[in-house]
């Protein structure tokens, strides 16, 4: 399984979203900090999900990196999140 549906499989099990769209952008970013052979350690996400009613931007980016914990401490270096309640 890829690091993006890894991503994918982990934000759909915690907040069922209504639209998921996960992008391994790590090829923009080779050379740069964080960057590894083979790519995997830079994504964007755009997420909506009804999960995300009632809270603040700061809390839906804190609750997506939560769920995303290992993956940030085995491969992922830099995640760029929009999201919104739906």
């Amino acid at each position: 399984m890829t690091m993006r549906e890894r991503i994918e499989a982990k934000l759909t099990a915690a907040f069922s979203p209504s639209f998921l769209a996960v992008t391994d952008d790590s090829h923009h970013h080779a050379g740069h900090g964080g960057s590894r052979e083979g790519g995997e350690t830079h994504f964007s996400v755009n997420i909506a999900s009804p999960a995300f009613a009632g809270k603040s931007r700061v809390d839906m980016h804190r609750a997506i990196n939560a769920v995303l914990a290992d993956e940030f401490a085995e491969r992922v270096h830099a995640l760029a999140i929009s999201a919104r309640a739906g």
